[in-house]
């Protein structure tokens, strides 16, 4: 785990601190899946608990070790914003949307708030914004992993309706397999339009 201060990293569990953090924004597909989280600090307990790191770096087993972990010592919440709803309104829009949505079930706390990414929007007046911070704080690397085990089950329950395109194994991200799909098999309602038309699909 690549971790710029262990310390701070880890000092969110005695501060009340609600870490967001979103998956999906890359993908051709699916929604953008956000999660808002607080991690009780006796998650330190659990022999895991230092595995505890950005979502992308885990396995997808490992993932869902962590998730099942957090979630038992976290109050949490996910948002999403659909594929019709990011060609609407665009990716980042959207994600801002989702990230939102997340954070409802926590509106009427003064926590503060630290949120992966940069500065584009707050929700309360003690909102920082971290790059990378799923590498600075504990509880935006938690959050990315619940958020992406979630989104990765929605896909592969989508993909039992729609098994040609491989989400099973690329949760809607752009593959080979999948670009070839979609250039033999056409797109589904779940594909987001305003990606598949800045694809080559010559």
């Amino acid at each position: 785990m690549v971790v710029t201060n262990k310390n701070d990293y880890y000092s969110d569990l005695d501060n009340s601190i609600i870490g967001i953090d979103e998956v999906g924004r890359g993908a051709l597909c699916g929604p953008v899946v956000s999660c808002a989280l607080i991690l009780h600090k006796n998650i330190s307990q659990e022999k895991l608990f230092d595995k505890i790191t950005d979502s992308k770096k885990l396995s997808e087993k490992k993932r869902l070790e962590l998730s099942t972990i957090i979630k038992k010592y976290s109050k949490f919440n996910i948002g999403i914003s659909d594929n019709m709803e990011i060609d609407k309104y665009n990716i980042l829009n959207a994600t801002i949307f989702s990230m939102k949505r997340a954070y409802r079930k926590f509106e009427n706390t003064k926590f503060k708030i630290k949120i992966d990414g940069l500065k584009t929007f707050e929700l309360n007046d003690r909102t920082t914004f971290h790059i990378k911070g799923d590498q600075k704080s504990i509880t935006i690397a938690a959050a990315s992993i619940v958020a992406k085990v979630y989104r990765d089950d929605l896909m592969i329950k989508h993909s039992s309706d729609y098994p040609q395109y491989g989400w099973v194994r690329n949760k809607g991200y752009g593959t080979k397999e999948h670009i070839d799909a979609i250039q033999k098999f056409g797109i589904s309602k779940h594909h987001r339009k305003s990606f598949i038309k800045n694809l080559n699909l010559s």
